[in-house]
């Protein structure tokens, strides 16, 4: 199944489980926490002003407000904003859960009254109604605000795919269905528009209700009005042009008779008081009344996964013209430090700090605790990177009074709304020897991996920052939450752990050391003693820069963690050291812009793990030697000593203590998982249970329990007669080295030793992240210690390039690595655990590969990601001379010269719209590099093209032949749309949707007009939800292993915790839809298998991005369940949609493109289309035999396709020998015997069949002339099931024959949990449900 794309991102090293989540010491394992809740929901009636009574179904653990917000959102109550709801006469609290209220059960009937105004009321009612008005306007998601993004599925989908059975029921005569697609899709088009990446939807004519809403100028009421009631005025002007003002007071809205210039706030005559705003305005204006209530009905028809807002803010690269419209919420928003609750939270500002530390400290004993703490977690989170971007861009925009204003501008420091922001320069030389301002632009991401890696292990009491990372025109600014008190002292004093000037001083604390222990074996951390400057030894269990800090709450805190993992030998040239052969083979070490350049975490765990493999190879070889030359010398039978064994192994777990057996069996329920993701897996055993002595390191077996079935398997290929000789290894691993003979003790402390262990007894590797950080003193007696360790470094810098790089290749080349662009490449390479720094390397080995050609997709990936990133790295220094007035002609002009093929790109000083009647200006504005600065406007493309190659020379170490765009795209076979986007996405430039001619010689591609906007590019911490995590890792497993229906349960378990914890959107409830959507087809149910991935779809592209590589699989996979439902139009619509956007993204040369048009092919043969059906096939076979070689069942599968749309075309000779083709490679792969084999050649004899009588027939057309006897000839369309049989094939789905019974069984049970919502569940009830359900379903 390939569900698990998104989920093995770089994070997953993340997914540790807490360290005390569920192996709580061991002491309250047995006792399981039971609690239940009566929680099956129930209805109540619903009687609001005005409106018929109506049912709601609502659950107990809802609170009251939560139906406030469905009658906010409901058509026929949206206006009321100010209202209580009341059982009897009582108003329901509004914080109060609905199994706490007395009374309410089913059946009850809740009142909504309308309550007075205040002033806050009467704000939030205003920006309700301007949020209804505005609820079709894609604005919001093109300025990238308030978590809107935009998504396009339902233009394709002409609405909601489920109401479409209703519609199409005539749609299966095929006369009705237009199937050649727009020129610039077909196969071989070398256009790439850009305008159809937004195709413009029908429904969404925006429709005006009114024309302008705002604040009026009489605000505040003065005291006597005040006195009155009036809260606020408005001034509006309705469609029809009538100019009015509107009085808000406590009883509601009415007309004033105030103008313009004069203020009266009497009421107009016959005005009519109204609690709601729409209803006021629907008297007033029959316009604003009939599209108020076209527009709400339209709201109320979209899918809900197109509104809601996602958890993080999503950019587009690209935006139509939108005009500018008044909006006096904005305009407020804008101008008040508003940060999206203030006006729902008592006390103003957040403290951040406080919110961040207290979510984790919430306890988490049982399943619900930890979804409540996760899901706060993960809330407070999103809230904070939103802040924190925000503030940052103020930051830079010069919108922020620094805290040390009289310094130079960069090295100024900022507060804004309890967020720490400073800038990614070097200030006050402190990164003078470790690169300066590159170390220091470096420092941040690597402080920010720290912090993610910490707060994965998640341990009680170790506290850290909430950190976030923005790059915004050029400038990297870091966002921090503040320690309370740090402020008020010196840092020297403060700092009560760790040191400030990078290792000269130390100091050190046991609470500090107790805590750091805890994180030492999941993040692989080695205690070592520092010198520090009295000569002193200081123990240390982390790297020196680590400061430990005691915040004025009592907390203790670490920052600067920008050395949790170790250095990268292979750019850290360091004198008198030699690298392994393998590295200097390669050309390293490399210099580098800065000392900073770090291992990545999966590149440990990969390596530990690599390292426990050869442990365990050689113990067992070992012991096997030492049997044999026992057995030699006493001559006793073997039998004997097999006998032995298992006592001894059973002496030797007496001796573990208790709590290594509870985490043993906890990690052994988990197995199912470490097939599917073997690190995060390990790490996760690796953090359980409270005894340090006694935690397994990445996958160790105790004793044998949670043995990794994949590797279990490895070995015992690698190596005959291990399994005898795996019993014997086991019974070494004791973790003290206990009851071990003599013998067997000397064999571990060899195997010990030769993988570089930090024990003698067991298998333990660790890492000093100080080892050749310059300052940095190690006393005398640890020096053979240091000298291991820095062997230990060479090996892990070896490891990268000579096991990493290679794999990673290997996968592409067999295609379980397909990248498509920037993102899912670097995604590919982190996942390996090898930094971007290296992809000259990889490139480089890509080059050296025999199979070169197959790989072609992946180095022009590849090179179009070397050349992007360098451009990056000019913008950034390009931006930072740019003033702000000059922002927009700067952009366009880096842009025409990076890409235009118009040779003389120059730029466009922005002629001063306003000439200033003062020249000599004196105050300089303050941004940081401000200045009237106008080198930017001298860059030409040729200097830009030698500034790119020498950028990636001197960084990647890789040349690039290019003088000018044209001669890159022609010797690469790039294409400029894909540049383009990527350029956009690194440095967040938007720009124009429209048709930009970029090799037109004679003019510059684009104009200052063109540039939209410019984006910040944040990185921040992604909480995870552990127990969903989990879930849908034993489902995935589940399902590889064929149990397709624990398998389903298990995710639609892990999709509940999913949306417990992340709210509806998130890429993890992307993937777990599609696996969901996936097995719902697989056993048959269509409609189903369809409404999930048409929420796949919608969520991806909100979440990720309307052109992501993901968005476009999604795409694919829609396709062929709506194709399964007999949608056939939508389902080609979709499918062209994929393959434009394959287009844009990557260009047609790719291996995924040729899976795209065999299904377009197919469809496009089922509906008769025959020539065009050929224009897609064929070129799928051109791909395929490209990509998996001409001898690959792939292109078997190909030229069978082909050959059946040449027999519909009664071309038999064509068809012959496409067939014979395919019929050839099955031969020689599978052999004469294969049904593959046996079906191809019965389709030969067929096809050889129908050639000779229409020979036959044409002959006696010949001979008789127009009298023949001519007997008809069978031409058949393919059936629609033949066609959807092709489909499942190609996309490499297997059915399993289900009964009608089964699935309806499968369906009940399904919807019992989806109404169970989890909370609160017996915890291991799932555990125990996987194992009763052992009817295993046959897979044919």
């Amino acid at each position: 199944m390939n569900g698990d794309g998104a989920h093995d991102h770089a994070e997953e090293a993340e997914s540790k489980q807490d360290a005390n989540s569920e192996a709580d010491g061991g002491d309250d394992s047995n006792e399981q926490e039971v609690i239940v809740i009566q929680d099956t929901g129930f209805t109540v009636k619903i009687q609001a002003p005005g409106t018929e009574p109506f049912d709601l179904q609502v659950s107990p653990q809802e609170m009251v407000q939560e139906i406030h917000q469905v009658l906010m959102d409901r058509e026929d109550t949206c206006h009321r904003t100010c209202f209580s709801l009341q059982l009897d006469g009582n108003v329901l609290d509004n914080f109060a859960e609905l199994k706490s209220i007395e009374g309410l059960q089913e059946g009850s009937l809740l009142k909504v009254v309308e309550e007075p105004y205040t002033v806050r009321e009467a704000r939030i009612h205003v920006r309700h109604i301007r949020d209804l008005l505005k609820s079709l306007d894609p604005s919001d998601s093109y300025n990238g605000v308030d978590c809107n993004s935009l998504s396009f599925l339902s233009v394709f989908t002409d609405g909601d795919l489920g109401d479409c059975d209703k519609r199409k029921k005539k749609g299966n005569e095929l006369e009705q269905i237009d199937c050649t697609p727009p020129e610039h899709i077909l196969p071989g088009s070398k256009d790439r528009p850009l305008l159809p990446l937004q195709p413009q939807n029908k429904d969404l004519k925006p429709m005006q209700c009114l024309k302008v809403l705002t604040m009026s100028g009489w605000n505040p009421p003065p005291g006597n009005r005040k006195m009155h009631g009036d809260l606020m005025y408005l001034y509006m002007v309705t469609v029809e042009e009538r100019h009015i003002s509107i009085t808000a007071s406590t009883r509601g809205f009415y007309l004033n008779q105030s103008t313009t210039y004069t203020f009266n706030p009497k009421p107009a005559n016959h005005s009519f008081l109204s609690h709601s705003l729409v209803e006021l305005l629907s008297q007033i204006s029959p316009a604003f009344k009939k599209n108020f209530t076209a527009l709400q009905k339209k709201r109320v028809q979209r899918h809900p996964f197109e509104r809601i807002a996602t958890p993080f803010q999503v950019y587009s690269w690209t935006a139509p013209q939108v005009d500018h419209a008044m909006d006096c919420v904005r305009a407020e928003d804008a101008y008040t430090s508003r940060l999206g609750y203030e006006e729902h939270i008592p006390g103003q500002t957040r403290d951040w700090n406080e919110e961040l530390q207290t979510t984790r400290e919430l306890p988490r004993k049982n399943l619900p605790e930890r979804l409540l703490r996760e899901r706060a977690i993960f809330k407070v989170h999103s809230d904070f990177a939103a802040a924190a971007t925000r503030g940052a861009m103020a930051v830079i925009d010069g919108n922020v009074m620094a805290i040390n204003p009289g310094e130079e501008t960069r090295m100024q420091m900022f507060i804004w709304n309890n967020i720490f922001f400073s800038l990614g320069f070097d200030v006050r030389d402190h990164y003078l020897e470790l690169g300066g301002d590159a170390a220091a632009h470096a420092a941040p991401t690597n402080d920010l991996n720290g912090v993610r890696a910490y707060g994965a292990v998640d341990v009680e009491g170790l506290y850290t920052l909430g950190t976030v990372v923005v790059d915004y025109r050029g400038y990297r600014v870091t966002a921090q939450s503040i320690i309370p008190g740090i402020l008020e002292r010196e840092q020297e004093q403060s700092v009560i752990y760790g040191s400030i000037d990078f290792g000269k001083t130390v100091v050190s604390q046991s609470k500090y050391l107790e805590l750091l222990e805890k994180t030492s074996r999941p993040l692989k951390v080695q205690r070592h003693n520092v010198l520090n400057e009295k000569d002193e030894a200081v123990e240390l269990c982390s790297s020196v820069e680590c400061k430990g800090i005691t915040g004025n709450d009592g907390r203790h805190y670490i920052l600067d963690l920008l050395r949790t993992f170790p250095p990268d030998l292979n750019f850290l040239p360091v004198d008198g050291e030699e690298l392994s052969p393998e590295s200097q083979r390669q050309g390293f070490p490399r210099p580098h812009r800065h000392r900073l350049a770090c291992l990545r975490q999966e590149l440990i765990e990969a390596f530990v793990e690599h390292r426990y493999l050869l442990f365990m190879k050689m113990a067992a070889l070992q012991l096997m030697q030492q049997k044999a030359n026992k057995d030699a010398k006493a001559n006793v039978p073997a039998i004997t000593e097999t006998a032995e064994t298992p006592t001894e192994n059973k002496a030797e777990t007496t001796q573990t203590p208790a709590s290594e057996s509870t985490s043993a069996t906890e990690a052994s329920t988990d197995s199912p998982s470490q097939t599917e993701n073997n690190t995060s897996a390990a790490s996760q055993a690796a953090t359980e249970g409270e005894d340090k002595s006694s935690k397994p390191t990445a996958n160790r077996p105790q004793n044998g329990e949670c043995k990794s079935p994949l590797e279990g398997k490895e070995l015992e290929e690698m190596i005959p007669g291990l399994a005898q000789a795996k019993e014997l290894a086991q019974t070494l691993v004791a973790e003290d080295g206990s009851c071990i003979d003599p013998k067997s003790r000397e064999v571990v402390l060899n195997a010990c030793k030769a993988v570089g262990s930090i024990s003698n007894t067991s298998f333990d590797i660790r890492f000093n992240p100080d080892i050749f950080s310059p300052g940095v003193r190690f006393p005398e007696d640890s020096a053979d210690d240091i000298q291991k360790q820095k062997q230990l470094l060479k090996d892990a810098a070896a490891f990268l390039v000579s096991c990493q790089i290679p794999s990673l290749v290997k996968d592409c080349l067999d295609h379980s690595a397909l990248p498509m662009d920037g993102a899912t490449l670097t995604e590919a390479l982190h996942q390996r655990g090898i930094n971007v720094r290296y992809l000259g390397n990889v490139l480089e080995f890509v080059d050296k590969t025999p199979a070169k050609a197959q790989l072609e997709h992946f180095y022009r990936i590849g090179i179009t990601e070397m050349i992007t990133r360098c451009a990056k790295h000019f913008f950034k220094t390009y931006l930072q001379g740019v003033e702000l007035s000059a922002l927009s002609a700067a952009v366009s002009h880096f842009l025409n010269c990076f890409l235009s093929s118009f040779p003389d790109a120059v730029a466009h000083l922005p002629p001063d719209e306003l000439v200033s009647r003062r020249k000599n200006r004196k105050r300089r504005n303050r941004v940081p590099g401000g200045g009237d600065n106008t080198a930017w406007a001298s860059l030409t493309p040729s200097e830009m093209w030698k500034n790119i190659a020498s950028e990636a020379s001197s960084y990647y170490h890789f040349t690039i032949e290019c003088e000018s765009v044209d001669l890159v795209v022609e010797k690469y076979g790039l294409q400029k749309s894909t540049l383009l986007r990527e350029i956009s996405l690194k440095t967040g430039i938007q720009i124009l949707l429209k048709e930009y001619n970029f090799d037109s010689r004679h003019k510059p591609a684009l104009t200052e007009e063109d540039i939209l906007n410019i984006f910040p590019v944040v990185k921040h911490v992604n909480p995870k939800a552990s127990d969903a995590f989990h879930f849908f890792q034993s489902g995935q497993a589940k399902v590889q292993q064929g149990f397709l229906k624990e398998g389903c349960e298990l995710i639609n378990e892990a999709l509940n915790l999913f949306n417990n914890v992340y709210g509806a959107m998130h890429v993890e409830i992307c993937a777990c839809l599609r696996l969901l959507a996936r097995l719902n087809y697989i056993m048959g149910d269509h409609a189903e298998a369809l409404s999930n991935q048409q929420k796949a779809v919608l969520m991806s592209e909100r979440v990720l991005g309307i052109e992501h590589p993901n968005t476009v699989q999604e795409y694919m996979h829609l396709a062929l369940y709506c194709f399964a439902n007999g949608q056939l139009s939508t389902a080609l619509k979709l499918l062209y949609r994929a393959r434009y956007l394959m287009l844009v993204v990557s260009g047609e040369d790719h291996p995924e493109m040729a899976l795209l048009d065999s299904n377009i092919g197919l469809v496009l043969h089922g509906v008769m289309e025959y020539d065009l059906s050929l224009r897609f096939l064929e070129n799928a076979l051109t791909i395929n035999t490209k990509y998996h070689g001409a001898r690959s069942l792939k292109v078997a599968l190909s030229h069978h396709l082909v050959a059946r749309v040449y027999e519909s075309k009664a071309e038999f000779r064509s068809a012959l020998q496409h067939e014979k083709e395919g019929y050839t490679i099955y031969k020689n792969q599978m052999g004469e015997a294969h049904e593959k084999t046996k079906e191809s050649s019965e389709y030969l004899k067929y096809l050889t069949q129908q050639a000779v009588s229409l020979q036959r027939t044409m002959n006696e057309i010949y001979k008789n002339g127009s009298n023949a006897s001519i007997t008809p000839l069978k031409f058949t369309a393919p059936s629609m099931a033949s066609v959807l049989e092709q489909l499942n094939i190609i996309n490499g789905i297997i059915f399993i024959p289900l009964s009608q019974k089964d699935l309806e069984n499968l369906k009940a049970e399904v919807q019992r949990r989806q109404q169970l919502q989890e909370l609160g569940r017996l915890e291991e009830a799932t555990e125990d449900r996987a194992l009763e359900l052992d009817d295993k379903i046959p897979i044919d």
